[in-house]
């Protein structure tokens, strides 16, 4: 198949299209591209999430507007089909790559999952196929891991098939609002292969794409995370500041905000999800031994970490004012997720600042009305403890009636790490009210 083929079949939308890792990212793409028009297959190695998919339930949960919706739609259309057989992929024109790229406690990139992807997919490569990485991958990636993988069998990149990496940009919660409206750089092995990934997207994504190489686009996602990651911590340190000194880091940043050019970012209990704790760490494994001295990245990723510890810190310094020490007493934690009005707990802040409760002695009662095992009422939960530390900013906790909840509780302590409830509102409950970045 020539490129002019490959063109005119994403131009009539009678390119077959397969999605392997229907995950966060890789559902909405493929139930996106199903609803254009391609046959889409995805390619999934849980079984119970491809019997999941096929009949037209999606399997992430939360607040994702419409996926529920469109992938009953494209399932009964027959335009999507879920697989766990690499063996189904041998006919597929356009190949994405939708799995998880974690990094491991050594902050070095643990690629199991799309060494696997890459590996299977060069048994079965259709010659003349165009094969896109959409996972975030450290700079060199492409050329050092991906290519070398997909080449194995002998079809070799630029004359055989073709190879891009587009990086996703999609939050949880907006998946499919992000994958219309976020721009996307379309990175390929040569500036024809970054056209026909163009043509491509331009059927789902409403937004700029802008074509460029490989390394270009690896950089770009991971700099934009480190970016997010750094201005967090910023404004996470400004946080601490604001509590020794006395003021409130929602007052100073709304006023530093109203200067031209200046957006201080909102601080918080810690850094959650798969990217942002992860991508900083892909950015810098790009250089790792090269001559460029990195001090900013692992300082930006140290103050974030640190965040739900200092949930625990302003924990024990609160119960001390009413008498009593960690390890006797019991605390409820509201929010497992990493986000608000999310399943998602992936680097999980809460779970950081469990352990760090589970070792001081505290018994901890966990509520998340997103997490399964956690789900429940959330004041019979409340009954008897010591103190509330809320961690994730769920629409539930926003709205819960804090005479209630305090009636609840044998002591009035309540943390709050994401500014879910109002201090003055607090207060006036009868709570002793902390907060992240709030001085006494």
């Amino acid at each position: 198949m020539s490129q002019k083929q490959l063109e005119s079949l994403i131009e009539t939308k009678k390119a077959k299209l397969a999605i392997i890792g229907l995950g966060y990212v890789g559902l909405p793409v493929a139930a996106m591209f199903a609803e254009k028009g391609f046959d889409v297959l995805g390619m999934e190695i849980r079984e119970d999430r491809v019997h999941t998919i096929n009949s037209g339930k999606s399997p992430i949960e939360g607040d994702e507007p419409g996926l529920e919706e469109l992938l009953k739609k494209v399932v009964g259309g027959k335009k999507l089909h879920a697989t766990s057989n690499y063996e189904d992929l041998r006919n597929r024109d356009i190949i994405l790559i939708d799995v998880e790229t974690p990094v491991d406690e050594t902050h070095t990139p643990r690629y199991a999952a799309l060494k696997s992807a890459c590996n299977s997919l060069s048994t079965v490569l259709k010659p003349g196929a165009l094969v896109i990485i959409e996972s975030t991958i450290a700079p060199g990636t492409m050329k050092g891991t991906v290519l070398p993988l997909l080449e194995k069998n002998g079809l070799k990149s630029g004359r055989d098939f073709l190879l891009g990496n587009c990086p996703e940009r999609v939050m949880p919660g907006k998946l499919l609002a992000n994958l219309r409206q976020m721009s996307r750089v379309c990175g390929g092995d040569s500036p024809d292969t970054s056209a026909i990934m163009m043509a491509l997207y331009r059927n789902i994504v409403e937004a700029d794409l802008d074509a460029a190489d490989w390394a270009t686009a690896e950089l770009v996602k991971t700099v934009e995370n480190a970016y997010r990651d750094v201005q967090i911590a910023f404004a996470n340190e400004v946080a601490l500041i604001c509590e020794q000194a006395g003021a409130d880091v929602m007052k100073v940043r709304e006023l530093v905000n109203k200067s031209p050019f200046r957006q201080m970012h909102i601080p918080g209990a810690g850094v959650g999800g798969h990217c942002i704790p992860k991508d900083p760490w892909l950015l810098a494994y790009g250089v790792a031994g090269s001559e460029v001295p990195l001090r900013l990245i692992p300082a930006a990723r140290a103050i974030n970490d640190q965040m739900p510890h200092h949930m625990v810190r302003l924990l024990e310094k609160a119960l001390a004012g009413q008498s009593k020490k960690l390890n006797e007493c019991k605390v409820l934690v509201l929010g497992y997720a990493y986000l608000e009005n999310s399943d998602d707990t992936r680097n999980s802040p809460s779970a950081a600042l469990i352990g760090g409760l589970d070792a001081l002695g505290a018994e901890v009662v966990i509520h998340d009305p997103y997490v399964n095992e956690y789900k429940g009422d959330v004041f019979e939960k409340a009954a008897g403890c010591d103190a509330v530390v809320a961690m994730v900013r769920h629409d539930e906790y926003v709205k819960i009636n804090l005479d209630r909840l305090k009636s609840t509780l044998k002591t009035p302590v309540l943390i709050d790490g994401r500014r879910v409830f109002d201090a003055k509102s607090a207060r006036q409950s009868g709570f002793d009210y902390w907060s992240v970045g709030l001085g006494r």
